[in-house]
């Protein structure tokens, strides 16, 4: 037996990618150091190349909040509607 159905894998995902894009990079991203800032390469680093996970995540906020803008309103109505009318 399934302890999730597939429509709450859907829910659980779209409430996560809901809560990546409404981080503010300014108020909060900012304080913790999770800063999309550009930095200069220091004595010996690559400009490129490796990246560390925290930057990878970084840049995957950055991403959903530019990306997913727009395709998050449209989904977020229809399932507002969906619950509205067949709750």
């Amino acid at each position: 037996m399934l302890l999730f159905g597939f429509g709450n894998l859907i829910y659980v995902c779209i409430l996560l990618t809901n809560a990546i894009a409404i981080l503010s990079e300014d108020r909060f991203l900012a304080r913790i150091g999770w800063s999309n800032t550009v930095q200069e390469p220091g004595f010996g680093q690559q400009v490129g190349g490796d990246a560390s996970v925290k930057h990878k995540l970084i840049n995957l906020m950055t991403s959903v909040r530019t990306l997913m803008r727009i395709p998050l309103i449209l989904i977020n109505t229809v399932i507002i509607l969906y619950e509205i009318f067949l709750g």
